[in-house]
């Protein structure tokens, strides 16, 4: 990630951001659940619905590390 597309992202979730290059799309939305998964954070609505369309449109999202409890 470049040092302008980091300042851009700043603390937004996926529902405010996501990488302008489409191939990381996948990954870093893989990277986001299994952070989620591993602290147990929560999300709210309009996270939740993001993370959901970007998984329909990458199937073979990998949620790298997350072990379900």
């Amino acid at each position: 990630m470049s040092a302008a597309s980091n300042r851009s992202k700043a603390d937004k979730d996926p529902a405010e951001w996501m990488p302008p290059y489409e191939a990381y799309a996948c990954e870093y939305t893989g990277n986001w659940i299994a952070m989620k998964i591993r602290w147990g954070l929560s999300v709210d609505q309009a996270e939740y619905d993001a993370l959901t369309a970007q998984v329909a449109a990458c199937p073979d999202v990998e949620i790298a590390g997350a072990r379900a409890r």
